[in-house]
């Protein structure tokens, strides 16, 4: 019987370490989080010094009674949760649920933490554990309970003057914030018309091109050339001075040295994988965690890289002299720099001193353990050992070479080339970058020539050009805004981006962030009445006050009093005095020329929509749902009166059904009597142009469809015998019965039998909801009437005794 227990979190890596720590030792996972906010008002007590109220996680209730019971055998526990605040409080959390049992009344409780899970490293956490610790468990507590007030606060407002299932977030706003306002500085630019002159040259038969730099002794610059007039009359001039020759000005050589970028933090990595790999921030956190946990690589199960939310680019003095013996065995001494190479965090508020994402042993190489990887899994964590390697590596260096060759004495071009000397680290790894322009000195090789030399003009290039705008945010550039700005922190970037698409608040198109038109409305509402609350500033600031919390530097109490103060305040004046109106921020388009009635563009319970009138006519308003790409910022008076077009009434069938063209909540349909089929959009059905040829074939397709369908029907009944996805059953447009599995034949059931499995059937799920919720009510009201009636005979027996005493 093993004689201590040891708690992770996960069942990948408690395998790993059982294997590591031997027979003495149990190991058991918590499967994450074991308790949690109860979900629902109350639970934290904001005028009880914001006490907080938990319950254990459902899901992981069993996990939790497996821990107990085999605690009640062991002589001690080992709390190894996640080093960082989140695992410190899942500890604590743990901690605090076997106390109330008396689980610990006579055992000991130690707490301890790795950064990579190999056997060295546990081994000596196991002997060199600690207590928990409560300034980390108390900034993760803040956190919590500030993003538990700011949802349950600002959401049921968002849902009140917007539209259901709405939601915001102490960290998701600001992130929103970001995307719209790009989105804006994308539709606001001007783009401004700019023309660019190359010349195409050669000398000794080797040609390369070369860049206007100087036209009638003034220097070049963006906008000097704004027009073809201009640019035409560049050229003229450029080629009557030249007569078809430049000659060498100046030869300019240097040599550049290029260093190798830090090892992986998490933001990073997210950051790397998405430009290199094309993975999304949760697919690179995902792929990560299981190579941290461990994975078989022949030998058993071994932990692959370190603990992999970090922001921090330090590492360890003995991975760091792994890596140089490493590198001097497979590269040379020649590319291991005199001493290691230290790095400095850009990070605005790094964390807990953790070492950077590396390899936990740089003797594996990706192509030794590929076999034993998947594909995620190994691309991965390629990325991350050529990374960590290359950052122990000596520098790249690169002869450069920059030629100005005159026009006659007026005019100059310029041409820019380098080579690679030394690759050093290149060798292994070049980090890429977001959005990358054209570099005219990348490995472009360029012929030897010498001042007072002469080159032939073969031709001068004229482009025209406009100004872009400001890209839009990727998962890569995203991440690195947020890490900038100082606004979540590593184990947050993932999540943040997952909410904000799961919302709907944002679409990924070609691998960029657009907002919706919901997106849009949310943020404005908050940036307009929450200023303060999706401020870049002030959410950086909440997270410094966090980190000090964690350092314990100061104490979580006064940070929630001196947030929840004001933030109460204004959401129940907003609740009270913005109008639903005002926050789902209409916008009028024009006026209909038929009634005189305003038309108006808003947000409404399933989505945006185009309203003519309003709700003070006497007539009622009629209202268009926008098509798909439409944007409510963006449509036009036009574009919203052809909305109108519809019901169209495409003609009759040949049974003489009245056959019609519409949208509905749940997309286009066509309407044949009382009966509806779907558009089939993806094949290229559209409501305003459908004929009523494709209709009926639609209609035809839906009927052959429904006979199909149908096994039986009785007759004077309701009740029929369906064919459905998950095989027969038996319907009365209420409530659905299985059709028994011994029988062969649906069609030989008779009515008398339907009706009986009719009846023995659950009520719909969501009417079994509301019973479920009747009779919980029930029970909580009897609860109440019993506590009160042995209140009031408790009273009723102080009295008497009193009167007794008397």
């Amino acid at each position: 019987m093993a004689s201590h227990l040891v708690i992770v979190e996960s069942p990948a890596k408690a395998r790993t370490i059982e294997k590591y720590l031997g027979k003495d030792f149990k190991v058991l996972a918590s499967y994450g989080h074991v308790r949690d906010l109860i979900p629902k008002e109350g639970a934290v007590e904001v005028d009880n010094r914001f006490r907080m109220n938990y319950s254990p996680v459902e899901r992981n209730e069993k996990h939790i009674a497996t821990i107990k019971r085999e605690l009640k055998k062991a002589d001690s526990i080992y709390l190894a949760t996640d080093p960082d605040r989140e695992g410190e409080a899942i500890s604590w959390h743990l901690y605090e649920l076997l106390a109330e049992d008396g689980l610990l009344d006579d055992k000991p409780v130690y707490r301890v933490v790795f950064y990579e899970i190999t056997k060295q490293a546990v081994s000596e956490a196991i002997e060199h554990p600690r207590e928990i610790t409560m300034d980390l468990v108390n900034a993760q507590q803040a956190r919590r309970a500030l993003d538990y007030l700011v949802g349950f606060n600002l959401s049921p407002l968002l849902w009140r003057k917007i539209r259901r299932g709405l939601s915001a977030g102490r960290v998701q706003s600001p992130a929103l914030r970001m995307i719209v306002e790009r989105e804006q500085e994308i539709e606001a630019f001007d783009p401004q018309e700019y023309w660019s002159i190359e010349a195409d040259n050669e000398f000794e038969t080797q040609p390369f091109s070369a860049r206007l730099t100087r036209l009638h002794n003034e220097k070049v610059q963006q906008f000097t050339i704004t027009n073809s007039d201009q640019a035409e009359a560049a050229h003229r001039a450029l080629s009557d001075a030249a007569g078809g020759k430049l000659r060498v000005a100046s030869v300019e050589k240097k040599q550049r040295k290029r260093n190798p970028a830090a090892p992986f933090t998490t933001s990073t990595l997210q950051q790397e994988a998405a430009r290199k790999l094309g993975f999304g921030a949760q697919r690179t956190m995902r792929t990560a965690q299981r190579l941290y946990e461990g994975i078989d690589i022949g030998e058993g199960q071994v932990g692959l890289i370190s603990y992999m939310r970090t922001d921090s680019v330090t590492l360890s003095n003995e991975a760091l002299g792994e890596i140089r013996d490493f590198i001097a065995e497979k590269f040379g001494a020649e590319n291991l720099p005199e001493s290691p190479r230290e790095y400095k965090t850009k990070s605005k508020n790094a964390q807990e001193a953790h070492e950077a994402i590396r390899p936990t042993s740089a003797y594996n190489e990706p192509f030794k353990i590929k076999p034993h990887l998947g594909d995620d899994e190994f691309r991965l964590y390629s990325l991350i050992w050529k990374r960590t390697m290359a950052c122990q590596m000596i520098h790249a260096t690169l002869d450069t070479v920059t030629v100005d060759l005159a026009a006659g004495s007026e005019h100059g071009f310029r041409a820019n080339g380098s080579t690679i000397r030394d690759p050093g680290f290149m060798r292994v790894y070049i980090e890429d970058k977001d959005d990358p322009k054209p570099d005219d000195n990348q490995d472009k090789l360029l012929p030897p020539m010498r001042e007072g030399d002469f080159v032939d003009l073969k031709q001068i290039r004229l482009e025209q050009h406009f100004t872009e705008p400001p890209p839009r945010y990727s998962e890569a550039s995203l991440v690195k805004a947020l890490e900038e700005y100082g606004i979540g922190r590593p184990s947050t970037y993932a999540s943040i981006i997952t909410t904000l698409l799961d919302r709907e608040y944002v679409e990924l198109e070609n691998k960029r962030f657009h907002p919706t038109d919901v997106g849009r409305v949310v943020s404005r509402f908050l940036t307009q009445h929450f200023p303060q609350y999706v401020d870049y500033d002030f959410t950086a600031q909440l997270e410094d006050s966090l980190d000090e919390i964690s350092r314990g530097e100061a104490d979580w109490l006064p940070l929630m009093d001196g947030f929840w103060t004001s933030f109460k305040t204004q959401v129940d004046d907003k609740m009270e005095n913005v109008s639903r109106d005002e926050a789902i921020q209409s916008r009028q388009l024009g006026v209909d020329e038929k009634t005189g009635k305003p038309i108006t563009v808003r947000m409404g319970r399933y989505g945006p929509f185009v309203q003519i009138g309003t709700r003070d006519d006497d007539e009622k308003p009629r209202f268009a749902g926008l098509r798909p790409g439409q944007k409510m910022d963006t449509i036009t008076l036009e574009e919203a009166l052809e909305l109108f077009k519809l019901p169209r009434q495409l003609g009759s069938s040949p049974e003489g059904e009245e056959i019609s063209v519409n949208i509905g909540r749940f997309g286009p349909y066509v309407k044949y009597d009382d009966k509806f089929v779907s558009l089939k959009t993806k094949e290229g059905d559209d409501p305003y142009t459908i004929g009523l040829e494709r209709a009926l074939e639609l209609v035809a397709e839906k009927k052959e469809f429904d006979a199909n369908r149908e096994i039986k029907v009785f007759d004077g009944t309701d009740i029929k015998i369906l064919r459905g996805r998950y095989g027969p059953y038996i319907t009365d447009g209420h409530k659905n019965a299985r059709v028994p599995k011994d029988v062969e034949d649906p069609a030989t059931l008779d009515l008398a039998t339907c009706e009986e499995l009719i009846a023995k059937a659950p009520p719909p799920k969501s009417r079994r909801k509301k019973a479920v919720k009747k009779k919980a009510a029930s029970k909580k009201a009897a609860r109440k009437k019993s506590v009160k009636k042995k209140a009031a005979t408790k009273k009723a027996a102080s009295k008497q005794a009193t009167a007794d005493t008397e």
